[in-house]
């Protein structure tokens, strides 16, 4: 990490006038704001703890929204890297009830679809190539944020280096470290999610791949949701969610290394679904069960603004995962930085500007996204959602 003179504002890579600005969290819409500030010729600093792109897999597949995602890829003159990434095919969803019957399908036709899909590990990569390397510190796991008297904030990493800076974006995620500098609010469980992994689906599970299709697919019933979501990788992501407390996964004993045992106790809870469904579990590679809690932020969280630090993406309005968290975080990063832009010296208006907007736009989108997490495990879920989707 170079170091950061308080009095010139210059580090030892480049000078730089005006506030000095970091991002913490290089996940997508830390990579947006950083490439829209070079765009409009806005220094900053991004540090990311993970080691490079390719640290750990990058997750599934994401739809990318007209007036959010692909907004923002269009702004970044990405709009023509994103055509040869996404699969328009990933639209195709069906919903399916827990005896395997079809209740709702939506397929575009071809050229119609709003909405592609795209793996998360392209959209990232296409985002870092806007973002200038000298920009982003990538290992730099920041532990602590403290204020300064003088206004501004100290970063502390995890090996006990710190840095100053006047302007602080927290783009850090659910958990975000920067966050508590402006409100208490704290996610609250909303359920329990367990993702498993078909690898070289169409090669090695072929009748999977076939019944998956090219996009998605979920099983509702019983308060319990059954997902299978294609990548453009060859991979499908089984996902199980469950409608429980914040302490179910810890009780459970879903071991990787008891293979045996952890899809026994899978098919244990989904006894009498139709078979069809429950081969989804059976295709998973063995070992691959990833288990986490699914939270969100109060709807309509917000804080009084203060002129040197501000949130975005989930670090502001974490979501459930129903399609609208890495969409808003693309947009928040596109607007944030255009308000910088535009009360250029100031980052007090800037930063109240950009908050104005996104409070009341990710309130709205917020309780959106809230009621369709509970419209998805209720007990009449599966015909619900196919009055919606079909």
């Amino acid at each position: 990490m170079s170091a950061i003179n308080r009095k010139t504002g210059q580090t030892g890579q480049t000078g730089q006038t005006g506030p000095r600005i970091v991002i913490v969290g290089g996940g997508i819409g830390g990579l947006v704001l950083a490439g829209m500030l070079h765009r409009h010729g806005v220094a900053a600093t991004l540090y990311e703890r993970d080691a490079g792109l390719d640290a750990h897999a990058p997750g599934g597949s994401l739809d990318l929204h007209p007036e959010s995602g692909q907004r923002a890829l269009d702004e970044l003159e990405l709009t023509a890297g994103f055509q040869a990434e996404a699969r328009p095919e990933g639209e195709d969803l069906r919903i399916l009830d827990r005896a395997g019957k079809l209740l709702g399908r939506r397929a575009p036709e071809p050229g119609d679809g709003t909405r592609p899909e795209i793996d998360r590990g392209s959209l990232r990569g296409l985002l870092l190539s806007k973002v200038p390397d000298c920009t982003i510190r990538w290992g730099r796991h920041v532990t602590g944020v403290e204020p300064l008297p003088a206004g501004g904030h100290r970063l502390t990493f995890a090996d006990g280096a710190q840095s100053d800076w006047d302007v602080l974006v927290g783009a850090d995620g659910g958990r975000s470290r920067v966050r508590p500098l402006l409100t208490g609010a704290r996610p609250v469980h909303l359920s329990a999610c367990l993702q498993l992994t078909i690898t070289e689906a169409d090669l090695r599970r072929p009748r999977i791949s076939r019944f998956v299709g090219p996009g998605s697919l979920m099983a509702l019933g019983d308060n319990l949701n059954l997902g299978a979501q294609r990548s453009g990788d060859g991979t499908i992501r089984v996902s199980v969610t469950v409608r429980t407390d914040d302490g179910w996964i810890g009780r459970q004993r879903f071991d990787n290394g008891d293979w045996t045992g952890t899809v026994a106790r899978l098919h244990d809870m989904f006894a009498g679904w139709d078979p069809e469904l429950t081969a989804l579990i059976d295709a998973c590679d063995p070992g691959s069960l990833i288990a986490r809690n699914i939270e969100a932020l109060p709807v309509g969280t917000r804080w009084s603004s203060h002129p040197d630090v501000t949130l975005l993406g989930d670090a502001a309005h974490l979501m459930p995962p129903v399609g609208e968290g890495a969409n808003q975080a693309m947009l928040d990063g596109v607007l944030l930085a255009r308000a910088i832009a535009e009360h250029a010296g100031d980052p007090g208006a800037a930063i109240a500007a950009y908050e104005t907007e996104m409070f009341e736009r990710t309130a709205e989108i917020g309780a959106g996204s809230a009621q369709m997490e509970q419209l998805g495990l209720a007990p009449d879920a599966a015909e619900r959602m196919a009055a919606i989707f079909g």
